[in-house]
C-alpha cells in the first residue's frame, strides 16, 4: 500500500511540474477566433506617441501562461499602418492562443531612414528608438496585462524591424526569451543561447558581412538560420502569396513551440 501511494505521489508531482509547459502546447492544438484592436500610447518620458495594434484569441476562460509576441514591422517610409501589414502572421499567432501586439515604429513627422552611408552608423538612432519603443510597450503591458507570461517574451521583426528586435536582444538579453528575425540585414545577430535566436532568410537580399553567425557558431549556440528559396525580402509581409505566408507561419509557430 505504501509503495502504491508513493507511485501516485510521484505522478502527481510530475503532473504539477509539467503543467505550466503543457498549457500553451494544448492551446496550440486549437484554433480560436481573433479579436483585433488598436490604440496610441504616449511615452511621456520621450514625449512620443506609439500606435499599437492588438491581436488576441477570443476565449471563454483566460489562457494560463499565455505567451506574448511583439511584432516590429519593416520600414514603410513613415507611412501610418505599417504595423498592420503582417496580418497573416499576427492573426495566425493569435488564433493559436498567443497575445500579439504590433508596434508602429515610425511616425509621419520622423526623419526618413537614411539610404546612404554605413547602415550600422546612420540607422543606429532609428534602431535605438525602436528598441526603446519595444521596452516601453513591454512595460505598459505589464501594467495592463499582468497575467501574461513575461518570462517568455517573444520578439519578431522584419527587415529594419528585425534590426530593432535584434538590437533589443543585445541591450536587454534577460528581458526576452526568443528573437525571430525575418530577414534583418544590418544588425549582427547575438551569438548566444539565451535568448534563443532564429532567422528566416529571403532568397534575394543577403545580410551584411558579420550579421549572420557561422555554421560553427550556429551549432554552438543552437541558433537556427533557415533560407526560404521561394520568398523574396519584400514578400515577408502581407504582399506574399498564400504558400509563402503558410511557410512562414509554419516555421514561426515551430520556433515558438520549442
Amino acid at each position: 500500500m505504501n509503495i502504491y501511494l508513493q507511485i501516485l505521489f510521484c505522478f502527481f508531482l510530475l503532473s504539477c511540474n509539467s503543467n505550466k509547459n503543457a498549457t500553451i502546447t494544448k492551446v496550440n492544438n486549437l484554433e480560436f477566433e481573433v479579436k483585433t484592436d488598436s490604440a496610441s500610447w504616449l511615452d511621456s518620458s520621450r514625449n512620443r506617441l506609439i500606435p499599437v495594434a492588438f491581436y488576441s484569441p477570443i476565449v471563454n476562460d483566460k489562457i494560463r501562461n499565455q505567451q506574448l509576441v511583439i511584432i516590429s514591422h519593416g520600414y514603410g517610409e513613415n507611412k501610418p499602418g505599417a504595423n498592420k501589414s503582417y496580418s497573416y502572421l499576427t492573426k495566425k499567432l493569435a488564433s493559436k492562443g498567443y497575445f500579439v501586439i504590433s508596434i508602429q515604429h515610425e511616425l509621419p513627422t520622423d526623419d526618413l531612414l537614411p539610404l546612404t552611408g554605413i547602415p550600422q552608423v546612420v540607422r543606429r538612432s532609428n534602431w535605438e528608438r525602436g528598441a526603446e519603443n519595444i521596452l516601453f510597450v513591454l512595460n505598459e503591458l505589464k501594467k495592463i496585462k499582468p497575467e501574461l507570461d513575461f518570462n517568455h517574451v517573444n520578439l519578431i521583426g522584419h527587415s529594419n524591424g528585425g534590426d530593432m528586435a535584434v538590437l533589443f536582444a543585445h541591450k536587454y538579453p534577460n528581458t526576452v526569451d526568443k528573437i525571430i528575425s525575418l530577414d534583418n540585414r544590418r544588425m549582427e545577430l547575438p551569438r548566444t543561447s539565451q535568448p534563443k535566436i532564429y532567422s528566416l532568410r529571403s532568397n534575394d537580399q543577403p545580410a551584411d558581412e558579420g550579421v549572420l553567425p557561422t555554421v560553427e557558431a550556429q551549432k554552438k549556440f543552437g541558433i537556427k538560420i533557415i533560407k526560404l528559396p521561394n520568398t523574396i525580402h519584400n514578400d515577408m509581409n502581407d504582399r506574399g502569396n498564400k504558400r509563402q505566408k503558410r511557410e512562414i507561419n509554419t516555421y514561426v509557430l515551430g520556433f515558438l513551440s520549442e
